[in-house]
């Protein structure tokens, strides 16, 4: 079946066989969906033996995947990948995942694992759920188009005025006005997250007499 056996030996001879078999969290399949969606690429890296590795990632989707790779072999793994140019993201919970969290441009790790992974990924999944990683995506990408909105709203003002100056001739006045324009759009624009935030805490019945 792909499991990892794990035999005992009682006085020198074979006393019994232990099979371990991995347990796939509830929403994992939905979430490697959903990043695949994203246009990610997803690679599984695990100390496992190669059949159940396999196994594991042909069940969540996942084309890629490392097996029997001792801890320092998956911090070598993310380095390879970083020289080919990829921005790595690496997700561990457990001992062996310390250094390849380091290695990672970015580490998360979830609440109640082991201390050294949380002690050195930057990224803590609080509700210990990966529900929460399409979260941390999705705040990331509203986060990005944010900069970039702001970057063009300061950006756009400044070279019609410098255009204007010396095409249109623009006189001090107008060089004034474009500043606080776009010094007023650019505040506005980066106080869009937090007032979006708080309108979601806004009751309802709020909302309705408004």
């Amino acid at each position: 079946n792909g499991h990892s056996l794990v035999y005992v030996a009682i006085d020198g001879r074979l006393g019994g066989v232990i099979e371990i078999c991995p347990t796939i969290r509830p929403e994992a399949m939905r979430v490697v969906q959903a990043l695949h969606q994203r246009n990610l690429s997803i690679v599984l890296i695990s100390g496992d033996h190669e059949y159940p590795t396999r196994k594991l990632a042909q069940q969540l989707g996942i084309a890629t995947h490392y097996a029997n790779t001792l801890p320092e072999d998956k911090a070598v793994l993310i380095k390879e990948m970083q020289n080919n140019g990829k921005f790595v993201c690496f997700i561990g919970d457990g001992i062996n995942d310390a250094i390849a969290l380091k290695q990672a441009q970015v580490s998360i790790s979830l609440q109640g694992a082991a201390t050294i992974a949380t002690d050195t990924a930057q990224i803590i999944l609080i509700q210990q759920n990966l529900d929460q990683l399409l979260c941390l995506f999705d705040l990331v990408e509203r986060f990005e188009a944010n900069i970039k909105a702001n970057a063009l709203i300061t950006t756009i003002p400044g070279i019609i005025c410098i255009g204007g100056v010396y095409f249109l001739h623009f006189g001090i006045l107008a060089g004034c006005v474009l500043f606080d324009v776009a010094l007023l759009m650019g505040l506005s624009n980066a106080m869009l997250p937090l007032l979006s935030n708080q309108l979601k805490k806004v009751p309802k019945t709020l909302m309705r007499s408004c």
